[in-house]
C-alpha cells in the first residue's frame, strides 16, 4: 500500500534536514527513487538528504512515531531493486554524508561516512600509499554504505574477498533509532556476537549504516593482465587451476564471445587477438619479478599445448592493461541498452562448468531466440546470466517470461547448493526465490532478527522478504 505524508510530517522532516534538502519535485522523485533495475516504477513520497548521524537518527525516530517507511539510498547502482521506493516511502539519500573522517597509518584503516563513493576511497588510499581492493564497474558512483548493504564483491574477490572482509567497524542507526558503534575497528574481538556482520548484506532492512571503519592494504605492484581465448567453456577450470598453481592471481574473470562482440561493436574497442574463441578468460597478477612473467608465459604455453586455449595476449603497460580490462568491465554498461534481466548466481568453483551448462541449456531450450550474455567472476564461482530484452516484448511481458524461466534456473541453483544472489543482494527482484538458497528455518530467524532491530517494520520494507 502506498504511503502519503501529511503536511505537518513534511514540515518536521524539513526542520530536520533543512528546506533545501527535502525534495518533492518529479525529477528528484524519479532519480532518487530507483536503482539500476528498471522493472519497478519509482513512487517515493519525498527525498531527504541528511548530513549527519544526528539527522539520520531524527528521521528514523520520526518514522517510528508516525509509522512511515524509509528506504536508505546510496549510489543507486544496485541491480536487484534494493533501493527502489515503489510504495510511497521516504528515501533517505546519503549523498551529503560523503566525508572521509579519519586515517590511521599504523592500523592501515580509514573512517568514512556512508556516502563516500567507492572510487573516492580507492583514490584516498592510493594517496596514502595504500590500496582499497574492492572494485567493480560502478566504483565511480556506488557508495560505501550501499556496498556494505549488499556485501559487494566485484573483480578482485578471488584474492581480496568481499566487502565484508574489509569492514573493521560500523556506526549504524537501527530501525528503532538507536545508534550503535559495532566492533570499534578491532581486528580481533570475540566478546560475544559480532553484530557488525548482521548489517553487512542486510540491504538496509535492519537500520542505516552511517559510518564505516575500513581496512586498507599495500598497493599491488606492476599488475599485468592476460586475456585468453578458449574454444569452449569446459577447459576454463583447467586453465584456472593451472594458473592458480603457478601465480598468485588478483583476478580471474570470464565472458562469452557474444559479450565481447557487443562491447567491441558499441564501445569502439579492438579484439584482443585475431583468433576466434567461444569464451574468454581475463586474469591479473602482480609481476614483481622476472620469474612471475616467466611462469605466466610457461603456463600459457602449457595450456595452449593441452588444447585448452586458442590464443592469448598480455599487457605490456598500464594503458594496455586498462584497455584489456575494458573488454570485461564495459559489458554491463554496453548491454544496459537492452534492459537485461540479470541473474547473479554462484556455486562452488569446482561445479561452475556443469552448473552453467545446465542453466544455459534450460534457457536456450525454452527461449531459443533470446540473446544470452554470460560473464562473471569465475575465480570465486560467481556467474552473471544476462537475458537481453527482445524489441518485440514490452518490459512487463519480458519480466514475466524471465520470472518463469527463473524458477527453473533457481531449481538448478538449489540442486547445486548455490546462491540466487552472489553479490547483488535480494531486494525486490529475488525475494520470491529466497527459499531456493535459504531454508525455512533460516528465513524465520531472519524475520526474528529484523523484528529485534526494526520492531516497527519501517526499514526498507518488502526487501529480502515480506513481513
Amino acid at each position: 500500500m502506498a504511503h502519503s505524508l501529511a503536511p505537518d510530517i513534511l514540515d518536521r522532516l524539513r526542520a530536520i534536514v533543512g528546506p533545501q534538502r527535502l525534495l518533492t519535485d518529479a525529477e528528484s522523485l524519479e532519480s532518487y527513487g530507483r536503482d539500476w533495475t528498471r522493472f519497478y516504477p519509482p513512487r517515493p513520497s519525498v527525498i531527504v538528504l541528511p548530513d549527519s548521524v544526528e539527522q539520520v537518527r531524527s528521521i528514523v525516530l520520526l518514522a517510528n512515531q508516525y509509522g512511515f517507511p524509509l528506504v536508505p539510498s546510496g549510489g543507486r547502482t544496485g541491480l536487484s531493486g534494493g533501493a527502489v521506493a515503489a510504495e510511497g516511502e521516504v528515501v533517505v539519500a546519503l549523498d551529503r554524508m560523503n566525508r572521509i573522517l579519519e586515517f590511521n597509518a599504523t592500523d592501515e584503516s580509514v573512517v568514512c561516512q556512508a556516502g563516500v563513493v567507492t572510487a573516492q576511497l580507492q583514490d584516498y588510499a592510493r594517496e596514502k600509499g595504500l590500496f582499497y581492493p574492492v572494485d567493480f564497474a560502478s566504483a565511480g558512483s556506488s557508495q560505501l554504505g550501499g556496498n556494505i548493504g549488499t556485501n559487494a564483491g566485484g573483480i578482485k574477490v578471488i584474492h581480496y574477498g568481499m566487502t565484508r572482509d574489509w569492514v573493521l567497524g560500523l556506526k549504524v542507526v537501527t530501525g528503532s533509532g538507536e545508534v550503535l558503534e559495532l566492533n570499534h575497528g578491532l581486528v580481533k574481538n570475540n566478546a560475544g556476537y559480532d553484530l557488525r556482520q548482521l548489517f553487512i548484506g542486510a540491504e538496509g532492512t535492519l537500520g542505516i549504516v552511517v559510518e564505516a571503519t575500513m581496512r586498507l592494504c599495500r598497493q599491488p605492484e606492476d599488475l599485468r593482465v592476460m586475456v585468453l581465448g578458449l574454444p569452449a567453456f569446459e577447459p576454463l577450470m583447467d586453465v584456472l587451476g593451472h594458473f592458480k598453481q603457478k601465480l598468485d592471481l588478483t583476478a580471474f574473470e570470464f565472458f562469452s564471445d557474444a559479450a565481447l562482440k557487443k562491447v567491441i561493436q558499441h564501445q569502439g574497442l579492438q579484439r584482443p587477438f585475431d583468433s576466434e574463441a567461444g569464451f574468454y578468460a581475463l586474469l591479473e597478477f602482480e609481476c614483481r619479478s622476472a620469474d612471475n612473467m616467466d611462469r605466466a608465459m610457461e603456463s600459457f604455453e602449457y595450456c595452449l599445448d593441452q588444447g585448452w586455449l586458442v590464443d592469448g595476449t598480455i599487457s605490456q603497460s598500464q594503458q594496455q592493461a586498462a584497455g584489456l580490462w575494458r573488454l570485461r568491465e564495459d559489458i554491463s554498461e554496453t548491454i544496459s541498452r537492452w534492459t537485461p534481466y540479470k541473474n547473479d548466481l554462484s556455486v562452488k568453483v569446482s561445479r561452475v562448468p556443469a552448473f552453467i551448462a545446465e542453466v544455459d541449456s534450460l534457457v536456450q531450450s525454452q527461449y531459443p531466440d533470446w540473446e544470452i550474455i554470460w560473464f562473471g567472476h569465475i575465480g570465486d564461482g560467481n556467474a552473471h546470466l544476462n537475458i537481453l530484452k527482445p524489441e518485440t516484448l514490452s518490459l512487463d511481458e519480458f519480466k514475466a517470461q524471465c520470472e518463469s524461466v527463473s524458477v527453473g534456473v533457481f531449481e538448478i541453483v538449489k540442486k547445486y547448493n548455490g546462491s540466487i544472489s552472489a553479490e547483488h543482494g535480494v531486494g525486490l527482484l529475488k525475494k520470491d526465490y529466497l527459499g531456493y538458497s535459504r531454508s525455512a528455518s533460516e528465513i524465520t530467524l531472519m524475520r526474528q532478527i529484523k523484528q529485534v532491530f526494526d520492531p516497527a517494520g519501517i526499514m526498507n520494507p518488502g526487501k529480502i522478504f515480506d513481513r
